[in-house]
């Protein structure tokens, strides 16, 4: 059987996001930002990315692991630590580290100076809802330790040690 591609219907329709893009996210009680650049509904769950920015010393996620989406770190500025199962490495500018599904994983900046990266996952899982619900819980302090795992868990977060989940502020 033959297939003739001059049949296909190219009706796709692409997005465009600039560097300043998207709807920005604050985390209460540090500078940290999430800017939501590709959510799931723009690329129907196939994948999300979002553009982490860390201050020194923050950590963005302690030790945990996804069920259903892989998840892929990016350096776009400065240095980023990560950690995957029980191997620390640093990712500098334009490194790549891939979590697989059931790898533990978390991801800090130990270093001196903001770090800028991309965060993508794959499916999108809706993750974009993760960050939002992640804004409001630590919002509140103290932080609920029972709503921020109900919302790793909502999101196919799980965390390795459950009374080292939160983050550190």
């Amino acid at each position: 059987m033959e297939t003739s591609y001059l049949k296909d219907n190219l009706n796709g329709i692409p997005t465009i996001v600039e560097p300043a893009a998207g709807e920005k996210l604050g985390v209460a009680g540090t500078a940290a930002q999430i800017v939501l650049k590709l959510t799931s509904d723009i690329t129907k769950d196939q994948f999300g990315l979002y553009e982490i920015t860390l201050p020194p010393g923050v950590v963005g996620a302690q030790l945990h692991y996804h069920r259903f989406m892989d998840e892929t770190f990016i350096v776009k500025k400065g240095q980023l630590t990560v950690q995957l199962n029980d191997r620390s490495v640093q990712l500098a500018e334009g490194g790549i580290a891939f979590a697989p599904r059931f790898t533990p994983h978390g991801f800090s900046n130990t270093s001196s100076a903001p770090v800028t990266l991309y965060l993508l996952f794959n499916p999108g899982q809706q993750r974009e809802g993760f960050f939002k619900g992640l804004q409001e819980i630590l919002s509140a302090q103290p932080v609920n330790p029972e709503l921020f795992l109900q919302l790793y868990q909502k999101y196919d977060s799980f965390p390795v040690d459950v009374h080292n989940m939160l983050p550190k502020q």
